[in-house]
């Protein structure tokens, strides 16, 4: 099958030649060799490489705890981060679900409350997804909705509703899904959260809204399989690493992902968790940010034409769309729009597309282009693991460990000592010497 994604580096040639790029290949082959041998930093994390074929064993379990939920008229997904993001940004993009819900990924009572005075708590499922299960966030959602179920419909009924995605042998989920009896699926110790849409993470919440996680892994399946060419023409995602890369040099500090499909908005926010929780270590990395086109150009697009020149933007076009419009005459034409009577809506977009990517080039602003034939599942899961082994290459160049986060840490210890928490008391202390 031809890919579904093609990559346009035309209107960066001014700052990024052809030659720059074969020069830089040797390191990218490095780069990509060290990843698909796990040889580099972070090699204890790199299960997502084989991951589109490994899971494809699963996927009989998942559909059958997925048809588990056809009985539920509502399903919560509890999460956060990539234990949320790659969910939502699968099930939004390809239209979305009334079914699916999400908790886990905010603190707010207001919120909080809304969801459940949605829901009816003796028609609903759960599916938790957390390694450790002591992640604050998913952890408090999680006790909340399984006594809200447990009050309506009892604890037997209610463990019958509940998935656990969770560790294999340890941590305080695992230990309550084997005490209550939850169906348990897991999430492999090789695989950091915001690589793991293709685990179980978010293979079974995507099932349950009834989307075809079989065409998600094949997507992803060949795209692994067109990573592996070390000819940069041929690799699309070790030419964008060296695309971003070789402007990134050049002094290009942030990277603005922008779609002019509203579908795509929570695929831009799964991205920038990818991005920013991989490169952003030691001093270094592309700041990661996103716009909705047309509609951020009345907004950021000011300051994307004319602001600082230290951005680099990847505009993301699809070709294909599920409906069109046309747009009529009217006999009055107030608005002068009588020169786009009969014009499909696709074609005035089209041109937007091709308007904004040479205004901002002209601008200044240098643009790489992606074009997906469509959005499916199949292309979807093409797209992730595209920008998942980009991402890899990218931190390699960049010199950091891609697969860790400890900066995410900081936040959760301080968090932990201010609400009390047994052993933070000493930096409880500290925070409160501080004045916090």
């Amino acid at each position: 099958m031809p890919s579904p994604l093609s990559l346009d580096l035309s209107y960066i040639a001014d700052l990024v030649s052809e030659q720059e790029i074969a020069a830089l290949s040797p390191q990218v082959e490095a780069a990509l060799k060290s990843l698909l041998e796990k040889t580099g930093r972070g090699s204890d994390y790199l299960g997502w490489i084989d991951l589109p074929f490994d899971a494809q064993k699963q996927l009989p379990a998942l559909r059958k705890a997925a048809k588990a939920f056809d009985k539920c008229e509502s399903v919560v997904s509890v999460g956060i981060g990539g234990s949320y993001l790659g969910i939502k940004s699968t099930i939004e993009a390809l239209g979305g679900s009334d079914k699916i819900h999400y908790a886990g990924h905010h603190l707010s009572p207001t919120s909080f409350n809304k969801l459940l005075k949605s829901l009816n708590p003796k028609k609903t499922g759960i599916i938790v997804i957390s390694k450790s299960g002591t992640t604050t966030e998913p952890a408090v959602a999680f006790r909340i909705l399984k006594s809200w179920v447990e009050k309506a419909v009892g604890k037997k009924k209610a463990k019958a509703r509940i998935a656990a995605v969770t560790d294999q042998a340890k941590g305080a989920l695992k230990g309550m899904a084997d005490a209550e009896g939850y169906a348990t699926f897991v999430i492999p110790d090789d695989v950091g959260g915001r690589y793991s849409v293709l685990t179980p993470v978010g293979l079974l919440p995507i099932a349950a809204a009834g989307f075809d996680i079989a065409q998600l892994l094949k997507g992803a399946q060949d795209a692994a399989k067109a990573v592996k060419s070390t000819d940069l023409s041929a690799n699309l995602s070790a030419r964008y690493a060296a695309a971003r890369y070789l402007l990134y040099k050049k002094g290009k500090v942030a990277e603005v992902l922008a779609n002019f499909r509203p579908e795509l908005h929570y695929v831009s926010e799964w991205w920038k968790q990818l991005y920013g929780e991989s490169e952003g270590k030691e001093g270094k990395g592309l700041f990661p940010a996103s716009v909705d086109l047309t509609t951020d150009l009345h907004s950021m697009g000011q300051y994307l034409q004319e602001g600082q020149r230290n951005l680099l933007e990847t505009m993301l076009w699809v070709k294909d769309e599920d409906a069109d419009v046309v747009i009529p005459k009217d006999k009055d034409d107030r608005e002068g729009l009588n020169f786009l009577a009969g014009k499909k809506l696709s074609w005035v977009n089209e041109q937007a597309f091709k308007g904004t990517a040479v205004a901002h080039k002209d601008g200044g602003l240098p643009v790489i282009r992606l074009t997906l034939e469509d959005i499916s599942e199949y292309t979807l899961g093409y797209l992730y693991y595209f920008f998942e082994m980009a991402c890899g290459i990218s931190g390699t160049l960049v010199g950091i460990n891609p697969f860790d986060q400890p900066g995410v840490e900081a936040y959760k210890k301080n968090m932990f000592a201010l609400l009390g928490k047994k052993g933070f008391e000493n930096l409880a202390a500290e925070l409160k010497a501080k004045g916090v």
